[in-house]
């Protein structure tokens, strides 16, 4: 039996069973008739909260009523973390629990919505919420970082380390602190199989290096087209430019090729 419903059995027995029922149906505005103590203990129960009435209404995870109908809805942009690195830690952990809020209810009308075939109006509204806690955890990141790092020297965060899975792909792994060592915990040994072989693993790798191989080659091949066009169609450009917007294509090898000067017919003098 938890401590909490322990405390509501004793203030039952000591106020009465009928009182205690009186108490639960009491708002928070009959709650000044009350002794301090009672009231204390009420809250300390869980029976009533410091938080007014209207807000503990599960109305709170709907939109506004005159939204509801709508299609289209005036919503902002993403915070930015340049924006978020200026607040204080107590602004952060308001506006984190206001984005939370904001994205239960945003769960909760498109889940209403899916269920009514109806359409949701602005569904970017989750995007730009999961952006801005994403955001917001990176400035907390941040600051914690730099927290530690002066009072200990280190980042304070949990290890990584590059392993491969069982696919052979390298991934991040955290480490976490066991009480056995690593020789003697076989639980450990058995979740954490870390090595990869097989047949069908191999021939994946080769697949999966291909595929990679072949959308690098695709992105240099189209780049050294676009280079290819903008030299035979201006071909007074500035150099220098180009090759700081394209530094992986070979220019001055571009320049000795027909296809960049174009197909024209020089002028003969008679």
């Amino acid at each position: 039996m938890s401590a909490t419903l322990i405390k509501c059995f004793n203030l039952a027995k000591a106020v009465g069973t009928g009182a205690f029922r009186n108490a639960l149906a009491t708002s928070h505005s009959q709650l000044a008739a009350w002794s301090p103590a009672t009231v204390g203990s009420l809250l300390k129960c869980g029976i009533h909260s410091s938080v007014p009435l209207q807000n503990e209404k599960l109305m709170e995870f709907f939109d506004d009523p005159k939204h509801w109908s709508e299609t289209e809805v005036k919503v902002g942009r993403a915070w930015r973390t340049d924006e978020l690195r200026i607040k204080s830690n107590k602004e952060l952990h308001q506006l984190w629990y206001i984005l939370l809020k904001e994205r239960n209810m945003l769960f909760t009308m498109e889940h209403e919505c899916n269920d009514k075939m109806e359409v949701f109006p602005n569904p970017e509204r989750i995007d730009k919420i999961k952006i801005s806690m994403e955001n917001l955890e990176t400035v907390v990141r941040e600051r914690n970082k730099a927290y530690h790092l002066l009072e200990t020297g280190e980042t304070g965060e949990r290890p990584q380390k590059q392993i491969h899975n069982a696919f052979g792909l390298r991934c991040n792994y955290k480490t976490i602190e066991h009480v056995l060592p690593p020789f003697m915990n076989t639980k450990w040994i058995k979740a954490q199989h870390n090595t990869y072989g097989g047949r069908a693993v191999h021939k994946f790798l080769l697949h999966y290096r291909e595929k990679l191989y072949n959308v690098k080659r695709k992105a240099k091949n189209r780049s050294r087209n676009e280079v290819m066009m903008t030299l035979r169609r201006n071909p007074n450009i500035d150099l220098q430019m180009l090759k700081r917007k394209y530094p992986d294509v070979d220019i001055d090898k571009l320049l000795s090729q027909d296809k960049t000067r174009g197909h024209y017919v020089t002028k003969v003098d008679a």
